[in-house]
Protein backbone atom coordinates (compact mmCIF):
# COMPACT_ATOMS: atom_id res chain seq x y z
CA UNK A 1 0.00 0.00 0.00
CA UNK A 2 1.88 3.14 -1.21
CA UNK A 3 1.48 6.70 0.13
CA UNK A 4 4.30 9.06 -1.35
CA UNK A 5 6.18 7.72 -4.41
CA UNK A 6 9.00 9.95 -5.35
CA UNK A 7 11.07 7.35 -7.25
CA UNK A 8 10.64 4.20 -8.99
CA UNK A 9 11.58 0.82 -8.03
CA UNK A 10 11.99 -2.23 -9.91
CA UNK A 11 8.39 -3.95 -10.55
CA UNK A 12 9.27 -6.92 -8.66
CA UNK A 13 10.36 -5.11 -5.29
CA UNK A 14 6.76 -3.53 -5.52
CA UNK A 15 5.13 -6.60 -5.77
CA UNK A 16 6.99 -8.48 -3.14
CA UNK A 17 5.90 -4.70 -0.82
CA UNK A 18 2.37 -4.80 -1.47
CA UNK A 19 2.36 -8.35 -0.79
CA UNK A 20 3.73 -7.26 2.40
CA UNK A 21 0.57 -5.59 3.37
CA UNK A 22 2.00 -2.94 5.30
CA UNK A 23 1.88 0.74 4.36
CA UNK A 24 5.65 2.32 2.36
CA UNK A 25 6.65 5.08 0.69
CA UNK A 26 9.66 5.94 -1.44
CA UNK A 27 10.91 9.20 -0.96
CA UNK A 28 13.39 11.68 -1.89
CA UNK A 29 15.83 12.14 -4.61
CA UNK A 30 18.83 10.88 -6.04
CA UNK A 31 21.86 11.36 -3.44
CA UNK A 32 19.27 10.44 -0.64
CA UNK A 33 16.51 7.72 -1.75
CA UNK A 34 14.68 5.77 0.80
CA UNK A 35 12.14 3.61 1.03
CA UNK A 36 10.19 3.78 4.20
CA UNK A 37 7.96 0.52 5.42
CA UNK A 38 5.90 1.53 8.05
CA UNK A 39 4.51 -1.40 10.92
CA UNK A 40 7.29 -3.43 10.78
CA UNK A 41 7.24 -6.38 13.00
CA UNK A 42 9.63 -6.36 15.31
CA UNK A 43 10.57 -10.16 17.10
CA UNK A 44 9.66 -9.87 20.60
CA UNK A 45 12.76 -9.11 22.94
CA UNK A 46 12.20 -5.32 22.37
CA UNK A 47 10.59 -2.29 23.72
CA UNK A 48 8.31 -2.05 20.72
CA UNK A 49 6.72 -4.98 18.36
CA UNK A 50 6.67 -2.85 15.03
CA UNK A 51 8.96 -0.01 14.03
CA UNK A 52 9.02 1.95 10.45
CA UNK A 53 12.23 0.55 8.83
CA UNK A 54 13.78 2.91 6.25
CA UNK A 55 16.29 1.21 3.46
CA UNK A 56 18.58 3.71 1.70
CA UNK A 57 18.25 3.11 -2.02
CA UNK A 58 21.27 3.84 -4.48
CA UNK A 59 20.46 5.36 -7.11
CA UNK A 60 22.23 2.66 -9.03
CA UNK A 61 20.03 0.39 -7.39
CA UNK A 62 19.62 -3.06 -7.73
CA UNK A 63 23.39 -3.21 -9.53
CA UNK A 64 24.11 -1.62 -6.14
CA UNK A 65 23.69 -2.88 -2.71
CA UNK A 66 21.32 -2.09 -0.30
CA UNK A 67 23.29 -1.64 3.14
CA UNK A 68 22.27 -1.38 6.99
CA UNK A 69 19.01 -0.42 8.04
CA UNK A 70 17.23 2.16 9.98
CA UNK A 71 14.42 1.71 12.62
CA UNK A 72 11.94 4.31 13.68
CA UNK A 73 11.67 4.38 16.96
CA UNK A 74 15.01 3.44 18.34
CA UNK A 75 15.08 -0.07 19.36
CA UNK A 76 15.65 -0.97 23.34
CA UNK A 77 15.83 -4.29 23.95
CA UNK A 78 14.06 -5.43 27.32
CA UNK A 79 17.47 -6.87 28.51
CA UNK A 80 18.85 -3.65 28.44
CA UNK A 81 22.50 -5.06 26.80
CA UNK A 82 23.30 -2.46 24.69
CA UNK A 83 22.90 -2.51 20.64
CA UNK A 84 25.95 -2.09 19.30
CA UNK A 85 26.85 0.39 15.92
CA UNK A 86 24.43 2.27 16.49
CA UNK A 87 23.45 6.02 15.51
CA UNK A 88 21.02 8.40 14.92
CA UNK A 89 19.81 9.46 11.31
CA UNK A 90 17.57 12.07 10.34
CA UNK A 91 14.93 10.75 7.74
CA UNK A 92 12.16 12.71 6.43
CA UNK A 93 11.85 15.25 9.76
CA UNK A 94 12.12 11.87 11.85
CA UNK A 95 15.05 10.37 13.92
CA UNK A 96 15.68 6.60 12.90
CA UNK A 97 18.13 4.41 14.80
CA UNK A 98 20.92 3.21 11.95
CA UNK A 99 22.20 0.14 12.63
CA UNK A 100 25.59 -0.32 11.05
CA UNK A 101 25.30 -3.65 9.54
CA UNK A 102 26.77 -4.85 6.52
CA UNK A 103 27.27 -7.62 4.04
CA UNK A 104 31.00 -9.03 2.83
CA UNK A 105 32.46 -7.70 0.09
CA UNK A 106 30.73 -9.33 -3.15
CA UNK A 107 27.59 -10.79 -0.90
CA UNK A 108 25.33 -8.42 -3.02
CA UNK A 109 24.32 -10.34 -6.12
CA UNK A 110 22.29 -8.05 -8.55
CA UNK A 111 19.81 -9.60 -10.39
CA UNK A 112 19.22 -12.07 -7.42
CA UNK A 113 18.94 -9.35 -4.62
CA UNK A 114 16.67 -6.89 -3.73
CA UNK A 115 15.02 -5.36 -0.77
CA UNK A 116 13.37 -9.29 0.14
CA UNK A 117 16.02 -10.48 -0.11
CA UNK A 118 17.71 -7.18 2.35
CA UNK A 119 14.97 -7.38 4.91
CA UNK A 120 15.87 -11.28 5.64
CA UNK A 121 19.13 -10.11 6.32
CA UNK A 122 17.62 -7.30 8.27
CA UNK A 123 15.37 -9.92 10.01
CA UNK A 124 18.33 -11.65 10.98
CA UNK A 125 20.13 -8.78 12.11
CA UNK A 126 17.09 -8.00 14.94
CA UNK A 127 17.04 -12.11 16.29
CA UNK A 128 20.68 -12.11 16.27
CA UNK A 129 21.32 -9.49 18.30
CA UNK A 130 18.97 -10.63 21.11
CA UNK A 131 21.69 -13.11 21.60
CA UNK A 132 23.85 -10.88 22.34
Amino acid sequence: IKIRIEFSLPDENVEFLDILGLLWEAIGRQSAMWLIIHDYPVPAGYNVQKVDVALLIAPTYPATEIDMAYFHPALVKQSKRAINAISAQTIDGKSFQRWSRHRQAGQWRPGVDNISTHLCLVDNWLVTDLGR
